[in-house]
């Protein structure tokens, strides 16, 4: 695992955009593809929104969701709102490339496994990102994998569904899928996340984030959560 603290959100953000551009020129370069799976949180919409000033293959490119809450269509709590905003409004991606989690289906059970089958389409069977986005929660979580949470033990399928939290259920990416994954981009900002960033760091599996595979992984960190704000 690398870990490189910058001096602040913006400049995360930025640097964020930069690898995902880079690994998108290499991807299709080599294998004619770029898929990755985006994480929701506000320093993800800045990188996504300096994503749109890069040089990057769109039409050669698939963006998935990493996580999802149970919420209607265009309601604010859903990060898919804020994804198509921050890409599909600013830049050439094909709209059929984003791949929303379909979390307003009435059977929930089924939208995750076809999710998953819709997974396998563009990224291989067993599906393998080119590059998985993440963040750090405060409490050690990572995408919608929470402490405590059953979800956490899933270890036979790609998406799943979580316990409600914070009023919520979720649809969520779980460890199978996220370490196949070719390279882990994590992004930490905030002084809220700086004692769950040296667990990260240390490799403490008894975190939820803790138990992402550490090879081919990099954090981009702010001052504030690297404990030097």
């Amino acid at each position: 695992m690398e870990i490189c603290v910058l001096p602040d959100a913006g400049a995360v953000a930025a640097a964020a955009a930069r690898v995902i551009a880079s690994a998108a020129e290499e991807a299709v370069a080599g294998r004619g593809r770029f898929v990755m799976a985006v994480s929701g949180g506000r320093t993800p919409w800045q990188m996504l929104r300096a994503l749109a000033r890069e040089q990057v293959p769109w039409s050669s490119v698939y963006v998935a969701q990493v996580d999802e809450r149970v919420a209607p269509p265009e309601h604010p709590d859903r990060n898919l709102v804020q994804l198509r905003e921050s890409l599909l409004g600013r830049v050439p991606l094909p709209p059929e490339q984003l791949q929303a989690m379909p979390v307003d289906c009435p059977d929930l059970k089924a939208a995750a496994r076809n999710y998953a089958l819709t997974l396998q389409a563009i990224a291989g069977s067993p599906p393998v990102f080119d590059l998985v986005h993440l963040g750090l929660g405060h409490d050690g979580h990572t995408a919608s994998l929470v402490p405590g949470d059953p979800v956490l033990q899933v270890a036979e399928v790609d998406v799943a569904l979580t316990q409600p939290c914070q009023g919520r259920q979720r649809m969520t990416l779980t460890y199978p899928i996220l370490n196949r994954a070719r390279r882990i981009l994590w992004v930490v900002t905030g002084p809220d996340k700086a004692d769950m960033l040296l667990r990260l760091r240390a490799g403490d599996t008894t975190i939820p984030a803790g138990r992402i595979r550490r090879a081919e992984a990099l954090v981009l960190a702010d001052q504030a959560a690297a404990g030097k704000g």
